[in-house]
């Protein structure tokens, strides 16, 4: 899993800077929610708690979106960004595990809103094989290879249980998915190709339970 990524002109951006995109995408699309047509970096940074600095060095591996003394303008930097991290265009996503958690997932309506669409719906359960979430079809996890191939599925949501987590994420990389929405506790191993956020809310709590005296 890097920890970099090479742009089409060749620099290398730090996987940090790009995972800080959304948040500027999502804090401009606020403001533009609130009528602003224009912001500034100590704007964003006043809202972010990031320093107005470092929000311009972080755009600026990517190329000038501003002027010194008149800011940004909001649509614009918004569509550049969207563009950066290929949000122009809507992706389907793979849902692998549909319990509890996978269910939820399924039915979040927020992935549709961002242009997220859970296309695909994976499980072992004879119970939950053939029911329907939204309108999609859960298969049996033995179909998944061929269905995310066929499909040209790029992105997956792991859902799964602990035991079983690296031996699907093993036929994900090898059905062609290449981001992976990690929510199993466990440090999967991929190639360096394949991109995985975890999402660990016990791990989440375990860290803030430090700042929280008795």
């Amino acid at each position: 899993m890097a920890d970099s990524i090479s742009l089409k002109n060749g620099k290398i951006v730090p996987d940090i800077v790009v995972s800080r995109l959304p948040l500027y995408l999502r804090s401009l699309a606020r403001l533009q929610e609130e009528g602003k047509e224009v912001t500034s970096s100590q704007e964003l940074a006043t809202r972010l708690g990031f320093s107005s600095a470092q929000i311009r060095k972080d755009l600026s591996h990517f190329g000038e979106f501003g002027k010194q003394g008149t800011g940004y303008n909001i649509a614009f930097l918004k569509e550049q960004l969207k563009a950066i991290l290929n949000l122009d265009t809507a992706w389907d996503v793979a849902l692998v595990g549909v319990g509890d958690l996978g269910h939820a997932l399924a039915h979040y309506g927020r992935f549709a809103d961002k242009g997220f669409y859970i296309a695909a719906l994976f499980d072992n359960d004879p119970a939950k094989i053939g029911t329907e979430i939204n309108g999609v079809t859960v298969q049996h996890i033995d179909e998944m290879v061929d269905t995310i191939k066929n499909a040209n599925i790029r992105i997956a949501i792991l859902a799964v249980p602990v035991k079983v987590a690296q031996q699907t994420v093993e036929k994900l990389v090898e059905a062609g998915v290449r981001a992976i929405l990690n929510y199993a506790p466990i440090t999967l191993s991929v190639p360096p190709e394949v991109k995985v956020q975890n999402i660990d809310p016990i791990a989440h709590l375990q860290k803030m339970t430090y700042y929280c005296k008795r």
